[in-house]
Formats: structure tokens, sequence, C-alpha cells
């Protein structure tokens, strides 16, 4: 009698796409934190002022508001969506956060929070723009962008805006004992960023929307409330983002982040975020972030021209999202 073979049921293919995820977004990890491991010690070698405190110092600093932020944008890639306005809303916030405090006399805590607030309100609209109005993630965020910056402008006639209190430095420029506040900063965020993402009904119906929105509001996701979540949590961190940036350089800068979305998208998908959604952690993406940092980092040491470290981050994107599609199918994934 000829035995008969059951093909695997739905339940079954579902756990092995979940089990697949994992392992490829464990592979990605490892593959970014050893390619920034390499990055660091070959910099070490060949740019003599790479690793003298002072430089890992403000590497640490620099770091922190393109980490911050890519936790939020995180959050929205898990979902199957992204976010292009981070860099023009942390614009936004910065400079409105620093008015707050230059021109109205508030206190730096209400100016850093105020930042975050706008930040927040910006996220609320992109949300809404793509949960309730229909838009496609893309296209909302992308006028969002625009929209940003154009109030930026507007806001301070292209002029950058001083007069913030002296301790305001303190966020972007302050130590305890001999840790930079900013990297005190990525680490409470990222420790929340991860609570969220492994503990809370928002993440686990994050990566239920991001592996297939249709059947997450078939099961009763109210998916139109948790889409608009994260883009909220995202601008937010844009917003504390933009408010560390202003703090570093302690004034409003209205052309700061100008193509700043591009290396927070870059270190989520390095760290193994999948653009397609449904994948993705905290860690790796703080992993991406340094990665790209530091890149950046030693090519000023090099003397390596803007032009070609933005060269070299579009090409990283490209394998890092070819790597992906790869994996999906080699793992009996759908690659979109």
């Amino acid at each position: 009698m000829t035995e008969q073979i059951k093909a695997p049921s739905n339940g079954d293919r579902g756990l092995l796409g979940r089990l697949g995820d994992r392992l490829s977004g464990a592979v990605s990890q490892v593959a970014a934190a050893g390619a920034l491991i390499v990055v660091f010690i070959v910099l070490s070698i060949i740019a003599p002022s790479f690793l003298t405190a002072d430089n890992l110092f403000n590497l640490g600093s620099q770091t922190s508001v393109n980490a911050v932020m890519a936790v939020g944008v995180t959050l929205v890639i898990i979902t199957g969506g992204i976010d292009l306005s981070v860099g023009s809303v942390a614009a936004l916030s910065g400079v409105l956060g620093v008015l707050l405090m230059a021109q109205f006399g508030f206190n730096p805590l209400i100016g850093i929070l105020g930042g975050i607030v706008i930040g927040a309100v910006a996220g609320l609209v992109n949300g809404l723009l793509v949960s309730v109005v229909g838009l496609p993630p893309f296209i909302a965020t992308l006028g969002m962008l625009s929209v940003a910056r154009g109030l930026v402008l507007i806001a301070t006639g292209a002029v950058a805006v001083f007069g913030a209190p002296e301790s305001f430095r303190l966020l972007g420029q302050g130590v305890i004992g001999a840790v930079p506040i900013p990297v005190l900063l990525i680490i409470i965020v990222a420790v929340i960023g991860h609570v969220v993402l492994t503990r809370t009904r928002l993440g686990r119906y994050a990566y239920v929307m991001g592996s297939n929105m249709e059947a997450a509001r078939l099961s009763g996701v109210p998916v139109r409330r948790y889409t608009t979540s994260v883009y909220v949590l995202s601008g937010a961190l844009a917003g504390l983002g933009g408010m560390i940036a202003s703090s570093r350089i302690y004034s409003g800068q209205p052309n700061f982040g100008e193509g700043l979305e591009l290396d927070v998208i870059a270190a989520v998908v390095i760290g193994g975020a999948s653009l397609f959604g449904g994948r993705g952690t905290v860690w790796g993406s703080l992993i991406g972030a340094f990665l790209v940092a530091v890149i950046r980092n030693g090519a000023v040491q090099l003397n390596i021209n803007d032009f070609y470290q933005n060269v070299l981050i579009g090409v990283i994107i490209w394998l890092a999202v070819w790597w992906d599609r790869y994996q999906r199918r080699k793992l009996g994934g759908d690659a979109g």
C-alpha cells in the first residue's frame, strides 16, 4: 500500500514562515554586527585619530540622533510601512523647540517636551493619512517630508535660531560620569522600544500586521488604531532626535536633517528589518545605526567626500534589501 504524503497545513506553513523570518533576521543581525566589528577594526588601523577618546565620545553622541529615530522607524517598517519624513520632522521639532525657549522663555524641559510633541503631531498626521484616508505610506510620509520642511523655513525665514538657555546644552553635550547623556538616551529608548515590541499588544500586533495586514484585520486587530500609533511613536522619536541635534549644536538649524531619512532607514534595514514587513528588532536597528555612523565618521577621518559616503550608504541599502529577498525565497517566505 502506497504511503500518502500529507501536505503541510496553512498553520504549518505559517509557523515555518515565522521561524524562517526569525532565522533570516538573526542572520542579518549577525552579519551587520560582524561588518561593524570589521569596519571598526580597519578604521582603527588606517585612521590614527579614529580610536581616540575624543572621537569615540563624538561618535557616540553623533549616533544618538540616528539611533533614537531608528527605533521609531523600526516599528513602522515592521508593520509594512515606511516613514520618509523623519529628517524633516526632526528639523521642525528641533527648530520649534528652540523657538519655545529662545523667544517665549520656556525652560529647557518644556522646550524639549514641546519638540517631542510637535514630532508626535506630525506622526499623527502621517498615521491618519495612512490608516484613515488610505494613502500609501510612501506618499503620506513623502508629503509630510515636504510639508515639515516648508514649515521650518516659514517659521525661521531660513535663518538659524539661537538664544536657548545654556542648560539646554546638557541634552546633547552633557555627561553623567564618563558616559555622554546622548548615549544614555540611546539605551533608555532602546530598552523601552524592545519592551514595546516584545511585551505589549502594540508590538505583537505590529508583527501580525506586517506579516499579513488583511489577515490581521479579519482576526479582529484594530488595524487603524495601531497603524496610527506606530507613526505617532516614530514622529515623537524624530522630535526627540531633533532636540538632541539642536542641543549638540546649540541652535535650531532649518536645514538640519536633509537626507537623514536615508541613514535612518538604512540603519533599520541593515539591522535585519524587512521592508516587506513582519520582521525587525530594536537591537538590530541599533547595530545598523552604529555601522552607518562608523562608516560616516571613518570617512571624515579619511577625508572622503560626503558625496561618496552617500553613494556607499545607498549601495548598502540595495544589498540589504536584496539579501532580505534572497533569504525569503530560500526559506520559503514571500518576498513581495
